[in-house]
């Protein structure tokens, strides 16, 4: 493609004299000698030939950028810096003594521009004029964002480096597949978003808002480098997790509404990135101050400057239009803002740069810069060249050539190097590693300064020593991202109560003390009430005792009677009768439990006789009835009532069938495991923790011989509360009990410290009754009674009490306990009872904690019972063997869908089906069909050569191959034979007359394949394959039972066999009748053989299938991604 000239002639720079001016700029740059020296010789890249003068190596290199000179990128302002590096490189390689030992030595610079005019047309079109005329080694440039794109992706294939300061946004980043050549001398705008978040992350700012210039749409201008910039912010912030909102405005446009756009993006956040040409900042800054967001200190505003330009840069408040009022108005507005630009290095070595290439750009390009040092963009040109230059002395000096641009490229990607910035880092993607500084204006100058620098290399913000930020409206340090109240002031509701609130409150307050103050009335009455009615008290005329015919006692155990008539015997084999036999045992035993029953209002319940002739009835007692009347817990024996008609004086509770635990603890043909241990001492635990959070507060006769166990199994605690009418009033009756050994063995569960009171509470304390609690579960892991000593101890109850009374000894022994042996197991149930039996009150847990830590060593049974705990072992088998079922089921349909796939290999798939349902398969007629035979010419003869193992692998490799290819045609593989393969299409799906392109496509593709076939034990040998084609009518059936194959008969397969063996090999031999079919389709080329003699058939005319005009499908080639075209064309 070419431009006209006429285009042309706009765009070139001419080779003329340097002294010209602008219109006149040097195209070329040589101290050897003039353009016109080049001579063609040499080599050959993509038709271009190295050039020399004087016999000298010429270098070309491209500039595109814009002739604009109000452009970042301007040619008069990076041009002056690429002839500067390349003057350096040329003094450098060849001195005066003539040893020519620089970094390219004897080479000559030739320096070609081009004006891009930032235009996505006429840019590349410059570029593909330069490379089609002038033999380019190298761009510079482009600099415009959509002319980089189309020119990086013909470097690409031009193997031409491409080296820019310019494309920086986000997608140049990924250079593979589209951009391989294209090295980025400023880096990414990513850096810009690194910098960003090392800014937010020190000042603790996580919600940023975004304002931007970028084009309307409907100019067709794309996006702006701004949008470019801030796209790449946007993604680095939300990668941490930053909050951003963003609005845009085309500022190309006559007038914006600053005003409204600040004010609606401070609705969500307070630092606000700007990113526009410095007027419009002035513009938006002033708006802001405007709206009193810079005097008030709450925002900060960051502008992303792009240009690096220095006025704009270091004072970009000022205007000599404005009045010294303006400027002052302007100067207040920038209080609040922060600048981030590419790194000036301060440095004398820069600003003796800075001042060569402003020699250059005067003298020889007729442009003036401004006071400033040069942008780093500009320099950045400069130390492309002499990038470029190293990476190309290397690549020579390793035997490559000027022609190898992706070897030079690698060479300058991942690599350090000294330009005139200090040292040039570039990353292994090929992109700078750039600086960046944050500048604040100071307040006393007006000038912005730098306060901190980004490095690039160890991507680190790092203060400048002895400077800080000021920060607007007075402020000490930095403003919040997000106010107090929230942008919306939900976090602070309005403080002001109205009126007609206060008055609701009142109200409202008013009527819920007068429900309070009723609730307790109607409490206390109803309470009064419920007390002076006695509901508990029972009449004893309704109570009907059980006399001894009733009582089923065992055989030999005595009876016991008094003024309550006969008692009720239960022997030890009713206890736990309905259990399980493997579980529990049976309690079979001589000893007796005798328990005083009766029938009250048609429910069983125990009767406890009360100690004394007379029950007075104070209010306190009365409150207590009713308290032990209102107790409904499923672990405590519910109270029933009580009879306080002398001389029939008792209380009546819940009966319990079952026994006490002190009764299935002695029984040792009870087995209990860890799980019954643990579910009888979970069901006291939660007995406890409710009497201690109830009024009764505790049990003060906690013992083994008070936990039952009723007919469900589920163990509950009894004799609580009412310690009043259980303790005897006789003071002689007292002493005398005080004295036999039952007294005694009683106090065995008393906790040290009421053994030591003279006149002990009966209700105990609630700490007494963890003490209590820990004898029970010592009985329960031990099974040997109450505080069981280990080894010959006979001490009596009496002899046990007064050790305890006492307390430990003197020293560090333990206090007296019950013996804890090593075999217990169960060490976590062990360790909770040690805390319980602590000699200090208060270092006992209480029953809240026991709960909790006995439901999580019992979780496993937190039904609570004993019942409900077998009932949930069978329960878990049943689970069992339910999903057992569904394993094998599971298993049972894999392996029929394996059978069924196996089968469908087997047979084809309609008959299997039929097979499978249990139909029976019937031959079946299809009046056309083409049907392949081939064997290998050669095969007995190659058996005979090879070993049986060797000739089965041939023949596997090749069927395997062969079964690969028909898998993508119409047909069905009949069966092989030795080397016979025979294959059909047209059955048992017919597929009108497409059989017959079925199966010459396929083979085709199949002789195609042999001639890639490789034998393993004989890889210089070619298989000679032989292919017959006929086509016509068969009947097609299921033969056999026992292994059945589906055959085809008929005179069509033995005219088939016949073209086989009559064929040649490598040929495809076919007759009339598939021939017919084939010319139908119009696509195929087919070659007359010629008469052949057939035995049956006699003289028949047949042909040689050649191949088929359109183009087979084909696998698709790899293409390697290095791979460069040598004769690419746009």
């Amino acid at each position: 493609m070419t431009v006209p000239s006429e285009q042309l002639s706009s765009h070139h720079i001419r080779s003329v004299n340097p002294s010209s001016g602008i219109d006149g700029w040097p195209s070329t740059y040589s101290s050897a000698g003039s353009p016109s020296s080049v001579k063609a010789s040499g080599y050959h890249r993509h038709g271009r030939q190295p050039r020399f003068v004087s016999q000298s190596k010429v270098l070309r290199l491209a500039v595109l950028a814009p002739k604009d000179p109000e452009h970042q990128f301007s040619l008069f302002k990076i041009l002056p810096a690429i002839h500067l590096a390349a003057r350096t490189i040329e003094r450098s390689s060849n001195h005066s003594n003539g040893s020519n030992n620089g970094p390219l030595s004897g080479w000559k610079i030739q320096i070609i521009s081009r004006d891009s005019n930032c235009s996505s047309i006429y840019g590349p079109l410059e570029a593909i004029d330069l490379y089609n005329s002038k033999s380019i080694d190298v761009f510079l440039g482009p600099v415009c964002e959509y002319v980089i794109s189309p020119v990086a992706k013909y470097a690409g294939v031009w193997n031409i480096p491409l080296l820019t300061a310019a494309a920086q946004a986000d997608g140049f980043s990924h250079k593979q597949p589209n951009y391989p050549l294209l090295t980025r001398m400023m880096g990414s705008y990513r850096e810009v978003g690194a910098v960003m978040v090392q800014i937010l992350a020190r000042f603790d700012w996580r919600v940023v808002g975004m304002l931007y210039h970028n084009h309307d749409v409907g100019k067709g201008a794309g996006n702006s480098p701004c949008y470019f910039a801030l796209a790449a912010v946007y993604g680095q912030l939300e990668k941490q997790g930053h909050k951003s909102v963003h609005k845009n405005f085309d500022e190309t446009n006559g007038s914006v509404n600053f005003t409204q756009l600040l004010l609606h993006i401070s609705e969500s956040s307070r630092i606000i990135v700007l990113c526009a040409a410095p007027p419009k900042i002035k513009e938006i800054m002033l708006a802001a101050e405007e709206l009193n967001m810079v005097a008030s200190g709450d925002y900060v505003f960051f502008n992303i400057e792009l240009r690096n330009s220095n006025n704009a840069t270091l004072k970009p408040w000022y205007s000599k239009s404005d009045t010294e009022a303006q400027n002052n108005r302007s100067r207040r507005a920038y209080e609040a803002l922060l600048t981030v630009s590419a790194r000036v290095p301060d440095t004398e070595q820069y600003r003796d740069f800075s001042k060569e290439v402003k020699r250059i750009a005067r003298d020889e390009f007729n442009y003036t810069y401004d006071e400033d040092p040069v942008n780093p963009s500009v320099a950045a040109f400069h130390e492309a060249v002499l990038l470029y230059a190293i990476a190309l002395n290397e690549t020579l000096a390793a035997g490559g050539d000027v022609s190898n641009g992706s070897a030079i490229t690698s060479r300058m990607w991942g690599r350090t190097f000294v330009g005139i910035s200090g040292n040039v880092s570039m990353d292994k993607n090929g992109d700078r590693n750039a600086d960046y500084s944050l500048l604040d204006m100071d307040s006393v100058t007006g000038v912005f300064q730098v306060v901190a620098n980004y490095y690039g290399v160890s991507k680190q913000l790092v203060d400048v020593p002895g400077r800080r930020i000021h920060w607007a409206g007075d402020r000490n340090g930095p403003p919040p991202d997000t106010p107090t109240c929230g942008f919306d002031n939900s976090k602070c509701p309005d403080e002001t109560t109205p009126i007609y609130a206060i008055v609701t409150i009142v109200l409202s307050s008013v009527v819920v003390v007068l429900i309070i103050t009723s609730a307790f009335i109607y409490r206390h009455y109803k309470e009064e009430a419920e007390i002076a009615s006695m509901t508990w008290k029972v009449a004893w005329s309704d109570v009907v005792l059980f006399n001894g015919d009733r009582t089923g006692r065992a055989s030999g155990g005595p009876t016991g009677t008094g003024k309550f008539g006969s008692r009720l015997s239960i022997g030890r084999n009713s206890i736990l009768s309905n259990l399980s036999t493997e579980m529990v045992g049976n309690f079979a035993s001589d000893k007796q439990l005798f328990i005083q029953t009766a029938n009250y209002k048609g429910m069983i319940v125990a009767v406890k006789p009360i100690p004394r002739s007379k029950v007075e009835l104070n209010r306190p007692l009365l409150l207590e009835l009713k308290r032990m009347k209102d107790v409904t817990h499923d672990h405590l024996v519910r109270f029933i009532g009580a009879s306080v008609s002398a001389p029939h004086c008792c209380l009546l509770t819940e009966y319990c069938p079952r026994g006490s635990l002190e009764d299935i603890l002695e029984n040792d043909q009870i087995q209990l495991d860890a799980m019954f241990r643990r579910s009888l001492i979970h069901d006291i635990v939660k007995a406890m923790a409710y009497i201690h959070s109830s009024e009764i507060r505790s049990h003060g006769n906690l013992k083994s011989s008070n936990c039952v166990v009723d007919s469900r199994f589920v163990l509950k605690v009894t004799d609580f509360g009412l310690h009043s009418l259980r303790l005897p009033t006789d003071e002689d009756d007292a002493n005398n009990d005080r004295n036999s050994y039952a007294y005694w063995k009683r106090k065995l569960w008393t906790a040290p410290e009421l053994l030591r009171m003279e006149h002990p509470l009966p209700e105990g304390t609630p700490k007494g009754d963890v003490y209590s609690f820990a004898i029970i579960t010592h009985e329960i892991l031990v099974r040997h009674g109450p505080f069981y000593l280990a080894g010959d101890n006979d001490l009596s109850p009496r002899e046990i009490i007064g050790h305890v009374k006492n307390g430990p000894p003197h020293g560090n022994k333990p206090p007296f306990r019950p013996s804890i042996e090593d075999d217990l197991g169960d060490e976590e149930v062990v360790q909770m009872m040690k805390r319980c039996w602590m000699e200090d009150p208060n270092e006992r847990p209480d029953f809240q904690v026991l709960k909790a830590t006995i439901r999580r060593l019992n979780k496993d049974n937190e039904s609570g019972n004993i019942l409900d705990n077998l009932l949930s072992r069978m329960e878990l088998y049943a689970n069992n063997l339910e999903q057992l079922v569904e394993e094998r089921t599971a298993d049972y349909l894999e392996e029929k869908q394996r059978c069924e796939e196996l089968l469908y290999q087997l047979l084809p798939k309609p008959v299997a089906s039929q097979l499978i349902a249990g139909q029976s398969v019937l031959a079946e007629t299809f009046d056309n069909v083409t049907i392949y035979f081939s064997d290998i010419v050669g095969f007995t003869a190659l058996s005979a050569e090879s070993a049986p193992l060797q000739v089965v692998d041939l023949l596997n490799d090749l069927y395997t191959c062969f079964d690969s290819i028909i898998e993508n045609f119409d047909v069905y593989k009949v069966e092989t034979i030795g080397d016979a393969y025979m294959v059909v299409s047209g059955l048992p799906v017919r597929n009108g007359n497409l059989h017959a392109r079925e199966i010459a496509r396929m083979s085709l593709r199949l002789l195609q394949a042999v001639g890639h076939f490789r034998i393993r034990h004989r890889p210089n040998d070619q298989l000679k394959l032989r292919i017959g084609l006929h086509s016509g009518p068969v009947v097609a059936g299921v033969v056999g039972l026992k292994m059945p194959r589906y055959c085809l008969f008929g005179d069509t397969v033995n005219t088939a066999s016949r073209m086989e063996s009559h064929g040649l090999a490598l040929k495809i031999h076919v007759s009339p009748a598939t021939k017919a079919l084939l010319d139908s389709f119009g696509t195929f080329r087919l070659e007359l053989r010629g008469d052949v003699e057939m035995k049956g058939k006699g003289i028949v005319t047949t042909h040689w299938l050649l191949g088929e005009t359109t183009d087979l499908p084909s696998a698709p080639v790899a293409i390697t991604p290095n791979t460069t075209s040598t004769s690419a064309k746009v």
